[in-house]
């Protein structure tokens, strides 16, 4: 059945802290908070981008870091400051033309608890709160920060036959 529904995704919704970050965060004596994003997710999401997958991410947080990150891997529906997630998932699906059985959305914490019933595939990280994990179709054996954001996306990207490629580069948006 899993398996299946991975066959139907045609686009990815992600939360950032406890997702893509490992949940912690770095306050700088001036007041900043700081977070870490994992190579390996930033290749993945920039991959299924070049190849045709819709995504967003929908966060409480609002940081220019974390907006400058997901814009340099090629995500275009970034939605920041939200205190609910509702509506910028409805705008989302419906300016895409989604339906909700072709999206997947990965959420970690209570707040997520509503997306992950109303989207297609809800799936999160093995260190999700337990309310989040009985709704998810799919747990990632990988912690929030710690690629399980490319488990998911390899698997959907495998399961459809595009993660192989004569071109494996990459552009992730860094400037080293």
């Amino acid at each position: 059945m899993f398996l299946e529904k991975l066959k139907h995704i045609k686009a990815f919704i992600f939360d950032v802290d406890g997702v893509m970050t490992n949940g912690m965060l770095l306050v700088t004596e001036s007041g900043e908070f700081l977070r870490q994003f994992n190579i390996k997710d930033g290749y993945a999401l920039q991959l299924a981008v070049k190849r045709g997958f819709k995504l967003a991410v929908l966060s409480g947080a609002r940081s220019k870091g974390v907006e400058h990150r997901l814009r340099g891997l090629g995500v275009q529906d970034i939605y920041l400051g939200l205190d609910s997630k509702t509506d910028a998932y409805h705008e989302f699906i419906d300016k895409n033309g989604l339906l909700p059985e072709q999206v997947l959305f990965m959420g970690d914490d209570i707040p997520d608890l509503e997306l992950m019933k109303m989207a297609g595939l809800a799936v999160c990280p093995a260190d999700a709160v337990e309310e989040i994990k009985a709704v998810s179709h799919y747990i990632s054996p990988k912690n929030g920060g710690d690629s399980c954001v490319r488990d998911i996306v390899e698997k959907v990207l495998r399961i459809q036959g595009l993660w192989a490629s004569e071109d494996p580069s990459a552009s992730d948006g860094s400037r080293i």
